[in-house]
């Protein structure tokens, strides 16, 4: 069975970093692609950050040039290194992977969500 887990998340000051991981296990599997979203106290999920099958990144404009995504070409795993944090960048952050499975005729792709770690960025 996939698990998805998040971790790295804590209290920082604001203008500080963090570097939020994103594990996957169970079984013979990659993660194909991944993308971490945030939700605040209040507000709906959303996207923060992309890494494409092809190692292609995309984010929201309000992280552009401070966070970097990036993909483990060796184990299942996905970081979000985070710079020059905000108070408004306080959230829950999940990873939601598409994993291949190369144990599965075909190696199906199927999207799994991590259960999320708490950022707070505060003085």
């Amino acid at each position: 069975q996939v698990r998805v887990v998040e971790s790295g998340g804590g209290l920082v000051q604001p203008g500080g970093s963090l570097r939020l991981s994103c594990a996957a296990s169970g079984g013979n599997i990659v993660i194909s692609a991944a993308t971490w979203y945030r939700q605040a106290p209040g507000k709906q999920r959303e996207p923060v950050a992309t890494v494409t099958s092809r190692g292609h990144t995309n984010y929201t404009d309000l992280v552009k040039d401070r966070f970097a995504v990036s993909r483990d070409n060796e184990e299942p795993m996905v970081y979000l290194q985070m710079n020059t944090l905000k108070p408004e960048d306080t959230a829950v952050y999940y990873c939601k992977a598409t994993i291949r499975h190369y144990s599965e005729p075909g190696w199906p792709l199927r999207d799994y969500w991590g259960q999320g770690t708490q950022v707070t960025v505060s003085s």
